[in-house]
Formats: structure tokens, C-alpha cells, sequence
């Protein structure tokens, strides 16, 4: 061929080729052609196989491999690796992925490539994990908030909800105890709900449920509306926690180890109570006290709190091939209480482990336990020590001559009326709890085909609890029974699997993603109940009791979920974005005319950045607006709410033979709350420096599962029921700035959320579903309103409380006058306009970094809210208890002495004046606040000291938690649960015999070899 080609070269040139004949003339001009453009065509259709990894060498599956300038488009498969035929004659590839910054690589004609992508640290382009999938922010049609694990863990906590406190915005995180064995609530765009739960749907590492430790934590992402949420069904109401746990990456095998330990003190904030000569200088405005009172001065509060130790302690090993990668962790978490004898102690393992079968097959293995002990919780704990310590008086001694505790029964003169030191009871009583909680996960993840994929995930979550209480006979908590002690255990099971199969592939500029599940989840609980008494002093054994307080008691719960869902996502170009999905949802806890409800959601997006027309706008280096819409529903209010039930205990017995009467009424119509929601977005960055997010939504719910109440003739107390429509509108705005970005470095992160809430509707025209509470839940108010008698003041001419009470004149019209009998401002209840909701919260983050220092502060706020101070009751009590404490009046408090004055507190009388410390708007008080979270100061050591130690790195830093709390309020602190379960509702926004909040200093080393 070659001997043709130069032939026909020298015959073209010299003539000879014209006068040939017509075939041979046509063969050897096609032989010239084939020769003349062979060395294009064979560029032109150079096939290029490579594999794509992260900087960390770990192959990245489902990458965008792109020949550049032409619709040529191919993905990594589930080892990193592609193979891409290239047909235009740019001879380069365009490699894109989410979280990583896109690529371009030139080929120069090798036919194997390896490709490094590096990650994106611009928050626009953080991969989010959202359904049962993985997305880059900037193409998310919906609203999500997404914290990585190192910004959650600057504060030293066992509680993630604590930790999420002030980090996301719409995200209320709540707390009513500082008891380290107290959990956080959260709430995420308002309640929704009157009986059924309002807390978020938590899923790990893609499946529903699960345990981790937060040291474990590699993110966690908030779904806040229907696009996002959805795709959990009935679960998805109130929101969804998606927290992702560390993997092992391939190469060299990682040791972290990361300690802390600390001192923690309770913070009182502005509350004071007296000492025994403000107590007694007090007490003579209204009675004669003893003046041999003063010889004793106890600051009871000072004996029931200590100094306490905080240890949290972590080592890792992490690595693998790139064929199997593994994580491996060990935490211990130890925290004492201020409250003495209060601790919480709780250790943690963790092993994840994924491995590839076949090129095709990779099987990944999670496993997680955590094994809790809790000595004398608060919630658990009835000797009261918090109790005694707030109301004991300091008039009476703590201690006897010889050092032990005195005991209030038999000391003479003891004055507090309780006659109880706790000091006494703490030394032969106790309270403990301990768990196990263990979740196993098994997931198989089948690339069928190039396009196509199937995945399994299976997870068993196992968790036994077991609680004890014993109260000994020589303390007054055991003296009337000779010994009391109580016994309660339970056992839970879930069962999970969820089955997925996906197709993906692009078509040019389209790009099409399809998604079906069946997913299904089993639930058992049992649980049972024994106590004894009349135990031997210091025998806290069952077997020693000799008689019963109660019978013994139990049950078994149980609940199952079935869910099938499809979407269907698009995109067009990179720039417009759709996503669409229907999930139809059964649960056993519903009646069996309803028990399955169907959901359904969309969202669309548009980058406009990317259009043409802003390309010469340089103020916008990133702009998308996005809106979504659709419905989720409620299913947690209970496993059997729908059923008739009947009772078999002790009261229904005859003639020695059990029985049994009806308990609950059934209603087979019971069905799902339904929550509709839509939410407006826009994100944008600007010079590449400052990147924000604003939404607005409107959530509205309707069909409320409500517990009626029914009237006695009807045999029943209740029926659960669905009534009702509440609604919730928001807005909230989050912004991240790199003030400066030189060799000292600012950058600022700045959330905000405002939220209102209405009750729409109730049942059958009722205007309020609980009209004798202080949060009624009334039609046309905000569901936390308070609604209570409203404190007039202090009667100038005598020293009596006044209300405002109502008064329906001859014409209908209705005024308002002042009384001072409380019967008559009790039956003239109000709407105070003021709610327990926050109008809004939020948190500001700044970090400070220069060479190897660093600073960062971390601020959380509340405004709006105003909280019931319950405690004032007993202790601003106008002379009604005078066996308890008092508490210092706060600065600008007055109290009322002579005619004329004009005073913020009535005059104190021996036992009381007309009924002063009533439920009224008198303890409402504001419960905003500004807290200084964290601040923490760090030096990373130098590489250069560690080399020689074969140390890869180290840091050592000091921190401090809740340093400071700016506040008007005048209880132990503003914050307070704002979003109880159904079954403590009574509690939201309280403030009674508050466990303060620690004020904690810690220091820290991380060390990574």
C-alpha cells in the first residue's frame, strides 16, 4: 500500500495520473484520498480507556466523562472506570462529579488514562445526600441545609440534636434540662401537628432508623420540603435528618485519635435565691421569725451542684485497597453531671466495611453499638435532690456536729416544710438506667447493566433498656413502705429493607434518572414493670421485698410499614431541572377502611448563571431559582390508635377471676395526616465570595390526628380522630461570606428563620381543642398562644394583685376592668398575643484563621418567645409558702409596703395575698436570647516537628460551651422545650425547677499518625 501511495504521488505530479485509464484512475485517486486523511480519521476514532479517583486515590462511581465540543458523553462504572470512543478532534476529555471541581484533561493519544479530581470547596457545589440519593447543591430543585461533621463538633456533646442547635435555619433545636442523660428536641418549620409527633424522620447512611455516635458523623443534611422530604412518605412531615457516617478511603491506613476533657458548672444565669438574712429580713414584712434563724446560713444550691468532668475519647483506623475500604472507631463519652451523683457515661463502636465482590457487585457492612449507663437521671430520679435543692431553707443546717447528714424528719426545729435533706437520702438511695442499642447493616449495591442498577439495603436495630430505682427504709422517700424499689425493662426489634433499582443516562444534553422502591419495615416492642417493698436497709434486691406496691405490669407493641415510590429526575443542559415522585405508603396503625395514603411531590430548578445573557455579569457567579410542591404525611401517633381496646387489671375483676371493660373507642376511618407544602427558593454567589440561600414556604396541614375527648355517657374517655388545619409560613435566609481570604483568613456563616403559625379549622365548629389549658390550640391563633388570666398589676391603695377581667355591658359591648379576686379574672380568660413559638432563630458562626492558629465563635439566638417561669410560683409566691425559699428580687422589682406605692410586686402576706401567684400573665415572661455557644482556639502543630515522630498531624486547642447568655429573663435560663412529645405537651414552653445548662471549659488534642 505504501509502494501505491508513492506512486500515485509521483505520477500526480508528473501528469501521468490524467492520462490513465478510468478505473485505474478511480482506484488510485481513492488510494491517495485513504492515505492523504488517515492519520485524521484514526485520531478522530481513538478509543480512550481510563479510570477516574478522587484525590484520595478511591474510585468515584458515576462520573460525567465528556469529550469537549461535541455531544459525546459516557460514566465511570462502579470501579471509576470508562471507555469513550472520541469523534471530534479536541482530543480532550471533560470530567465532572459532584463535590469535585470539573476537569479537563488532555488526552495526546493515550489510549489509558488515570484521572485525579479534586474537591470543590464552594459551598454551591457540596454533595448533598437528599432522598435516596446523592446531589450537588447547585442542582437541587428543593431545600436542603447540610452541616459537615467538623462544624457540628465544636460543641462537646453525646446529643446530636444538641449539637444541630443554632446550624441550620428552620432547624429549633430545644432543650428543657442541662441532665447530660436529657436528649434535645427539634422542630423544623414549626409544629404541625396537635397530637401526633412533630419530631423529623432520622435516616443513617440511607435507611431508615439506625444508631451512630456523633464522633462518627461525616454530615448531616436537612430536608426541609416536600420535594426533599417526600420520597419518606408518611414519615416526612415534620422534616428529615439524614446523618452520613465516615467510610474508608484507599491508601495508607489512618490512626486519628481525639481527645477532650473538661470541667463543667451549672449556670444559674439571673436567678439568685436568698440566704438566711435576706430571708429572714424578708420574712419580717409579714411574720416574726426567730432571730436564732440566722445562726444557720446553708446554700443548699451549692451542696447539690458540683464542678463536673467531661471526657469524650476517640480513636479511629481507617484506609484499604481499591477493591475494600474500611472504618473502624472506638468512643468513650463520659459526662458528670453538676447536679451531684448525675452522670451519663456511654461507650461506642463502629465498623464500616465495603468491599467489591466483581466489578459489578459491592457489598458494604455497617455495624454500630452503643452501650449507655445513666446514674440518678432526672427524669428517673423522684429523691428530688433538684427538687429539695431550689426550695430547702437556709435556716436549716445540712450537716450534724459529727459530719454526717442531718435528717429533716427528727431534727429539731427544722423549718423547711418538706422536713427532707436530700443529702440524707442520697447516701443509701439510687436511680440508674442502662441500654444497648445495636444496628446492623447488609447492602448490595448490582450494576445490571451500563445504565442500569439495583440496590438492596437490610438493617436489624436491636435495643434493650433496663432501669432501676430503689428508695431505702431509713430515708424519707422509703420510710412509709420500709424500702421501695422498682424494676422496668424493655426490648425492641425493627426489621428493614429497602430494594431500589435505578436507570441513568444521558442523551447528548439530556440527562434522565429514573427510581422505583419497595420498602418495607417490621417493629416489635415489650416491655415489663415490677415493683417491690419492704426491703431490709441496703438490700436493693427484689427477692428481699416482702409485699408489693402495685402489680406487675407489661405489653407487647407492634407496627408495620409498606412503601412503593417512584421519580422520576431530569435535566436539560445542566441549567433546568426537574424532578417528579409518588409514593404510596401503608401502615398497620391506621383503621382498615384507610390505612394506606399516597403522596406525591415536584420540583423544578433553573441555573440562569448559566445562560448566555449573564455571562458578561460578573456580580453573579452563580444564580438559581427553584420551586417545589407536594404532600407527606404523619403516621406517629401511637401503634394501636385506631382500635377498639379493652383493659384487664385489678379494678375489673369478679369474684377473683380477671375481666376486662372497654378502654378506647375504635374508629376505622382513622387515617393519615396530610401536610401539603410549597416553597420559592433562590441561591446565588456573588464575586465568588459570598454564597446565599433564601426560601419561602407555606406547610399547611390537614386531617390532624387528635385524641377527642368524649363525654361520660359514652362509656369512653376519648377517640383519636382526624380533625382539624394548621398552617405555617416562613421564611429563611442563609448566608456563608469569605471576608478575607489571604494568609488570614474570615469567613462568616449567618443564618436566620421566621415562622408563623395558624390554627385553620378544628372539628365540627369547635373554637379550641383544649379550652382549659394554657395553650388551647384555638382557631384563628397561633397554636402556642397563650391564653390565661392577665395581670394587671399591684393596687397602688393596698397592695393587692390585680387581673383584667371582662365585663359584658347592657348593649352586648364588652370592657375591660381590673380585679383582685382571681375567680373573677379566671373566668375571664384572654389571649395574651404572645405565643411559646419563637419569632425567629437562627445562629452566626465566625472563623479566624492565621498560619497555624485559628479562632472560632459560635453564637445562637431566640427572639419572640415568651415563657411561662413556673418556678416563680413557689419562689416569688408573695408570702403564700413561707417553708420554702425565695428568690432575690431581680433588679427594677419592687415590692408594695404603704399606700401609694407604686410596686411590681404585691404586698406579702402570711399565707398568700388573694391568690397572687395564680396562673396568670403575671410569670410570662420574654424568653429571647443571645448565647455564645462555643468559642474555640486552636494551633495546628507545624509538619516540620512532626515528621520526625511519624506523626501525619496534630492539634491542640480550648474551647468553651455556653460562655455566655444575653437575656432579659429572670429564671435559671430562657431556653426551654419547644416541642415536646405528645404525651409531655403540658411542658412546652415552661420553665419549673430548672437543671441549669453547663457553662463548660475543655481542651483537646487531635493527633492523626
Amino acid at each position: 500500500m505504501i509502494k501505491i501511495y508513492k506512486q500515485l504521488s509521483l505520477e500526480l505530479r508528473g501528469g501521468a495520473l490524467i492520462k490513465a485509464a478510468p478505473g485505474r484512475l478511480f482506484f488510485k485517486a481513492m488510494c491517495y484520498l485513504l492515505f492523504m486523511f488517515l492519520p485524521a480519521l484514526v485520531q478522530a476514532q481513538s478509543v480512550i480507556n481510563g479510570t477516574v479517583k478522587d484525590n484520595t486515590g478511591v474510585a468515584v462511581i458515576g462520573a460525567t466523562v465528556t469529550e469537549k465540543g461535541a455531544k459525546n458523553t459516557t460514566t465511570t462504572d462502579i470501579n471509576g472506570k470508562f471507555k469513550i470512543t472520541l469523534k471530534g478532534n479536541s482530543r480532550t476529555l471533560v470530567v465532572s462529579y459532584i463535590g469535585y471541581k470539573t476537569q479537563e484533561f488532555a488526552t495526546n493519544g493515550a489510549g489509558e488514562v488515570v484521572i485525579t479530581l479534586q474537591e470543590n470547596l464552594n459551598n454551591l457545589n457540596e454533595v448533598v445526600v437528599v432522598g435516596y440519593s446523592s446531589k450537588q447543591v447547585s442542582q437541587l430543585s428543593s431545600s436542603v441545609s447540610v452541616i459537615s461533621g467538623n462544624k457540628l463538633r465544636d460543641v462537646t456533646s453525646n446529643d446530636l440534636n444538641s449539637l444541630l442547635q443554632g446550624k441550620a435555619p428552620g432547624v429549633v433545636v430545644s432543650s428543657a434540662s442541662g441532665d447530660p442523660s436529657a436528649s434535645s428536641s427539634i422542630l423544623i418549620r414549626g409544629a404541625s401537628s396537635i397530637s401526633a409527633s412533630t419530631s423529623p424522620l432520622v435516616v443513617v447512611d440511607g435507611n431508615i432508623g439506625g444508631t451512630y455516635n456523633p464522633t462518627d458523623v461525616e454530615s448531616v443534611t436537612v430536608l426541609k420540603d416536600a420535594a426533599a422530604t417526600g420520597l419518606y412518605g408518611s414519615r416526612a412531615a415534620n422534616g428529615v435528618i439524614i446523618v452520613t457516617t465516615k467510610m474508608g478511603k484507599s491508601g495508607d491506613v489512618k490512626i486519628d485519635v481525639n481527645s477532650v476533657v473538661g470541667f463543667n458548672n451549672a449556670n444559674f444565669g439571673k436567678f439568685h435565691l436568698m440566704d438566711s438574712q435576706q430571708l429572714f429580713d424578708y420574712q419580717k414584712t409579714f411574720l416574726t421569725p426567730d432571730p436564732s434563724l440566722l445562726k444557720t446560713n446553708t446554700n443548699w444550691l451549692d451542696l447539690a451542684f458540683r464542678t463536673g468532668l467531661t471526657q469524650n475519647h476517640t480513636v479511629s483506623v481507617s484506609g484499604g485497597s481499591d477493591k475494600t475500604q474500611f472504618y473502624v472507631s472506638g468512643n468513650y463519652y463520659k459526662e458528670e453531671g453538676t447536679l451531684i451523683d448525675n452522670s451519663k457515661t456511654a461507650y461506642n463502636l463502629r465498623s464500616n466495611l465495603t468491599t467489591k465482590l466483581s466489578d459489578k457487585v459491592k457489598l458494604s457492612v455497617l455495624f454500630n453499638t452503643i452501650y449507655t449507663k445513666d446514674d440518678n437521671p432526672t427524669n428517673l430520679f423522684t429523691g428530688n435532690a433538684l427538687y429539695d435543692a431550689y426550695l430547702s431553707m437556709p435556716f436549716d443546717p445540712a450537716f450534724n456536729a459529727d459530719g454526717t447528714p442531718t435528717d429533716g424528719r427528727t431534727y429539731p426545729g427544722w423549718v423547711g416544710r418538706d422536713k427532707e435533706n436530700f443529702l440524707q437520702g442520697l447516701q443509701y438511695n439510687f436511680a440508674n438506667a442502662k441500654s444497648l442499642n445495636t444496628s446492623g447493616d447488609f447492602n448490595i449495591d448490582y450494576a445490571i447493566t451500563k445504565h442500569l442498577s439495583f440496590a438492596t439495603y437490610n438493617r436489624v436495630t436491636l435495643y434493650n433498656y433496663r432501669d432501676e430505682t430503689y428508695y431505702d427504709a431509713r430515708t424519707k422517700d422509703g420510710g412509709a413502705n420500709s424500702g421501695e424499689l422498682y424494676n422496668s425493662s424493655n426490648f425492641s426489634s425493627t426489621l428493614l429493607t429497602s430494594n431500589r433499582l435505578r436507570y441513568d443516562n444521558s442523551f447528548g444534553d439530556h440527562n434522565l434518572s429514573l427510581l422505583a422502591v419497595g420498602e418495607g419495615q417490621k417493629y416489635h416492642y415489650d416491655d415489663q414493670y415490677l415493683n417491690g417493698k419492704g426491703l431490709p436497709a441496703g438490700s436493693p434486691v427484689m427477692s428481699t421485698a416482702t409485699d408489693i406496691i402495685s402489680n406487675p405490669s407489661g405489653g407487647v407493641d407492634e407496627y408495620n410499614f409498606r412503601k412503593y415510590l417512584g421519580q422520576a429526575d431530569y435535566n436539560y443542559a445542566g441549567k433546568y431541572f426537574v424532578v417528579g415522585s409518588y409514593v404510596h405508603e401503608y401502615s398497620s396503625r391506621f383503621g382498615s377502611n384507610n390505612p394506606s395514603g399516597n403522596f406525591y411531590q415536584a420540583g423544578a430548578s433553573w441555573i440562569i448563571s448559566k445562560e448566555n445573557f449573564m455571562k458578561n455579569v460578573k456580580t453573579f457567579n452563580f444564580l438559581k431559582l427553584r420551586a417545589s410542591y407536594g404532600t407527606t404525611g404523619n403516621a406517629e401517633i401511637g401503634n394501636y390508635a385506631a382500635l377498639g381496646l379493652y383493659s384487664i387489671d385489678q379494678s375489673a375483676s369478679y369474684n377473683g377471676a380477671p375481666g376486662s371493660y372497654p378502654s378506647q373507642k375504635a374508629n376505622p376511618n382513622l387515617t393519615w395526616e396530610k401536610i401539603k407544602t410549597a416553597n420559592i427558593g433562590v441561591d446565588f454567589g456573588l464575586f465568588n465570595r459570598i454564597d446565599v440561600n433564601i426560601d419561602a414556604y407555606q406547610k399547611t396541614s390537614s386531617a390532624l390526628l387528635f385524641q377527642k375527648p368524649l363525654p361520660a355517657t359514652s362509656g369512653y374517655n376519648y377517640v383519636f380522630e382526624n380533625i382539624g388545619s394548621v398552617r405555617n409560613r416562613g421564611l429563611e435566609i442563609n448566608v456563608t461570606s469569605r471576608n478575607l481570604v489571604g494568609a488570614f483568613k474570615w469567613e462568616t456563616n449567618f443564618n436566620i428563620a421566621f415562622n408563623r403559625n395558624k390554627v385553620l379549622s378544628l372539628d365540627a365548629g369547635e373554637t379550641m381543642a383544649s379550652p382549659g389549658a394554657s395553650l388551647p390550640i384555638a382557631v384563628g391563633h397561633d397554636m402556642n398562644e397563650w391564653y390565661m388570666p392577665i395581670w394587671a398589676g399591684v393596687d397602688p391603695a393596698n397592695g393587692k394583685p390585680l387581673w383584667e377581667k371582662l365585663v359584658t355591658n347592657a348593649d352586648g359591648s364588652v370592657t375591660k376592668q381590673t380585679t383582685s379576686i382571681y375567680s373573677e379574672a379566671s373566668a375571664s380568660k384572654q389571649f395574651t398575643g404572645k405565643s411559646a413559638s419563637p419569632k425567629f432563630t437562627g445562629g452566626i458562626t465566625n472563623t479566624f484563621s492565621y498560619k497555624n492558629f485559628s479562632l472560632s465563635t459560635f453564637f445562637n439566638f431566640v427572639k419572640g418567645n415568651y415563657v411561662y417561669n413556673d418556678s416563680r410560683v413557689y419562689f416569688d409566691n408573695d408570702g403564700l409558702y413561707d417553708s420554702y425559699n425565695v428568690m432575690v428580687p431581680p433588679k427594677g422589682w419592687t415590692r408594695w409596703e404603704k399606700p401609694g406605692d407604686i410596686a411590681t410586686e404585691p404586698k406579702a402576706i402570711q399565707g398568700g395575698n388573694n391568690n397572687s401567684n395564680s396562673t396568670s400573665s403575671r410569670y410570662l415572661e420574654d424568653g429571647s436570647y443571645l448565647r455564645l455557644r462555643n468559642a474555640t482556639f486552636g494551633y495546628q502543630l507545624p509538619k516540620t516537628w512532626l515528621n520526625s515522630l511519624k506523626i501525619r498531624s496534630a492539634r491542640i486547642f480550648v474551647s468553651g460551651d455556653n460562655l455566655v447568655t444575653f437575656t432579659k429573663f429572670t429564671g435559671v435560663d430562657p431556653e426551654v422545650d419547644l416541642s415536646p412529645d405528645p404525651g409531655n405537651a403540658g411542658n412546652k414552653g415552661l420553665s419549673s425547677f430548672k437543671y441549669p445548662i453547663s457553662r463548660k471549659i475543655l481542651f483537646g488534642v487531635n493527633v492523626g499518625f
